[in-house]
């Protein structure tokens, strides 16, 4: 009888010592690791087995702070120590924390989304901040453009109302001079035009101070030898281009342009001449009828060229004039002070705003991208530590999560284009920047609305749109890439053969648009229409060639690409019906019920992590991802519980 209790008692202290408790650890019944939501025994689980087990299966009694109570031993399996379990749950309820969304972690924890309240917020501020500068922008351009066209009709000689509009196929030829006698006449008009712009409706004034004529100012640009001797097949050309400028006087006007040229000696050679410039200013006030009660006016002053464009030496010398607008600071005798100021501190408080909450978006969502690069590195080590293999690429792709990177790149955008906005409001800036001003804003603002995608995504019936395009984009791109290949071997053959006779093919770039809308079926029968006639050939080969074109792209390459994606659907359909495939991690993290969240396992504070200094965040992000194996079951505080850093707060 004492050799058989001897030989327990034995038994008992190796088994003591396996589990490391000691002389008062014992193998508890299964009945005291119940889980009070389910009669699933608390066991050594591994990531297999978690994948089909319920949160609250696993888990233990939960203390007030929502900690598991472990007994002093919770298992009767050998060489398991109930460390480790409570470990592997901890790990694995911090990870499912981490993948829910704002309504299934204000559920779990009350924690408040803050980020989503911040992209409405952002969302309404961006628009509204959108909207007054898309306002502002119109009424700018189209005051520029009018007083482009109003500068035409003063200093353009011949120029015609029908050649505003712009029209296809074009109404009218290219404005252009075909006699030496039109390039000076052309001058001359602009001159005399200049000369007498107190005759023009429009409050045009000189840019000096007393309001004199100011010196225009002619440039030509000459080969620096190019004599041409068509009746024996010679010339002479040196192609170093050399450029001569003369100061034109208002009193050039009474003996003609051409004769003040002669009298210094420049001698204009049509034959060498590349292009030639005539550039003068004008200052204006708008006064902005449609800019609204609070609107101040502005000062401006108008920088005119005119372009004779003779590098083709064809005959044709192309005329053009272009007004580049400065936006100048009002001075003088101004009684619109008060309300302009108003409206300037009312739209530097919108744009103070949203540089405000761009910030603040930036530094949340660059902060859940640092802490899910903390957790990913605390996981790559758990699963080295717990199941000896290395985490899937899958897996740690789960961490990185694009839409914030998405947001930040939009934050950027915002934040330059609201400081670029506001430097024009205040008329910082002399240069013009409103179509840089607008690039930020516009792409800024697009990617805003795209980032509400994300939180639709957490709808089944808005997250089947993106599912499909992220399952398809891999079969789109290669697809695109086969059928870019046809696309390009059609647009250089059409830009060559049918370049000099088409309108349409004349550059590669018109090609492609052209070739581009045949696909949408746009514009059919203006291309066809526009064939050339020259020779029976050509005829020949441009119907087969659009026919070709037309018929391949429309009903074999379209419907083609229609059937991926819809492949795609179909795809993300039956993971709907059949669950979607699942990576080690998720297998992992495991499936979590209604009543897991409103059960307090997730209330504890899993935040953990130990601080660091700013050396070692910064040597963190610049390791290129290459997570340290640290000691996973190191001891921390009287617990001895592992230390986790969480990354939700």
């Amino acid at each position: 009888m004492s050799n058989n209790t001897s030989e327990e008692e034995t038994k008992q202290k190796q088994l003591n010592e396996e589990t490391g408790n000691g002389e008062n650890s014992r193998c508890e019944s299964d009945e005291e690791y119940a889980s009070p939501h389910s009669n699933t025994v608390v066991s050594r689980l591994s990531y297999k087995e978690a994948m089909n087990t319920p949160l609250s299966s696993a888990a233990g009694d939960t203390n007030a702070n929502g900690f598991m109570e472990m007994p002093a031993s919770s298992t009767c399996i050998e060489g398991v120590s109930p460390m480790a379990i409570y470990n592997e749950e901890r790990m694995r309820r911090k990870l499912q924390f981490f993948f829910m969304n704002p309504i299934e972690k204000w559920q779990a924890r009350r924690k408040f989304p803050y980020k989503f309240v911040v992209q409405i917020v952002k969302i309404v501020l961006v628009t509204m901040q959108l909207c007054l500068f898309a306002h502002s922008r119109y009424n700018h351009i189209n005051y520029t453009w009018d007083n482009r066209i109003a500068f035409s009709h003063l200093f353009l000689k011949g120029w015609d109302s029908s050649r505003e509009v712009e029209s296809y196929p074009p109404s009218v030829g290219p404005f252009a001079l075909y006699e030496k006698g039109e390039f000076f006449d052309t001058i001359d008009y602009a001159i005399n035009g200049y000369a007498n712009m107190n005759r023009s409706i429009g409050p045009y004034d000189y840019p000096t101070k007393d309001n004199s004529m100011a010196p225009m100012k002619l440039c030509l640009y000459n080969y620096r030898e190019g004599t041409i001797f068509g009746f024996n097949e010679s010339y002479i050309f040196n192609p170093e281009i050399e450029l001569l400028c003369e100061s034109i006087p208002p009193n050039a006007t009474t003996i003609g342009i051409e004769k003040y040229l002669e009298q210094r000696g420049v001698d204009v050679s049509f034959s060498s001449l590349v292009k030639a410039t005539l550039v003068f200013a004008i200052k204006t006030v708008n006064f902005k009828a449609y800019g609204g009660p609070l609107s101040a006016p502005d000062c401006f002053k108008f920088d005119i060229t005119m372009f004779f464009d003779n590098r083709d030496h064809d005959g044709q010398m192309l005329l053009s004039l272009d007004a580049d607008a400065t936006r100048l600071h009002c001075k003088g005798d101004v009684d619109f002070i008060s309300d302009a100021e108003y409206d300037a501190l009312l739209r530097s408080i919108l744009n103070i705003f949203v540089l405000l909450v761009c910030m603040l978006s930036f530094a949340l969502c660059a902060r859940a991208l640092y802490r899910a690069y903390l957790l990913r590195c605390q996981t790559v080590n758990f699963f080295r530590a717990h199941f000896n293999k290395e985490l899937s690429f899958d897996g740690r792709l789960e961490f990185v999560n694009f839409w914030y990177i998405m947001i930040i790149f939009n934050d950027v955008l915002l934040i330059l284009g609201s400081a670029l906005k506001e430097q024009i409001e205040r008329k910082f800036l002399v240069a013009d920047q409103w179509d840089t001003c607008s690039l930020f804003l516009g792409i800024g603002n697009l990617l805003v609305w795209f980032g509400v995608l994300r939180y639709l995504g957490f709808f089944k019936t808005y997250n089947v749109v993106i599912l499909t395009l992220k399952k398809a984009a891999p079969k789109i791109f290669r697809f695109l890439v086969a059928a870019l290949l046809i696309y390009a071997g059609f647009a250089f053959c059409g830009w060559l053969i049918l370049g000099p006779y088409h309108m349409k093919f004349r550059s590669l770039a018109t090609t492609s648009e052209c070739l581009f809308s045949l696909i949408n079926g746009d514009d059919m029968f203006a291309t066809f229409a526009t064939l050339s006639s020259k020779a029976t050939w050509l005829w020949w080969f441009c119907q087969i060639y659009l026919y070709s074109f037309i018929s391949l792209y429309i009903y074999v390459v379209l419907s083609l690409f229609i059937s991926v994606i819809m492949d795609a659907y179909d795809t993300i359909k039956r993971y709907y019906r059949d669950g979607f495939p699942l990576s080690d991690l998720k297998e992992f993290v495991g499936t979590r019920t209604e009543e897991d969240l409103t059960s307090g396992v997730f209330m504890n504070n899993m935040d953990d992590f130990e601080q660091s200094s700013f050396i070692d965040v910064m040597r963190k992000v610049f390791c290129f991802g290459c997570c340290r194996n640290t000691n996973v079951s190191s001891a921390s505080g009287p617990t001895g519980y592992t230390s986790l850093t969480s990354i939700i707060k």
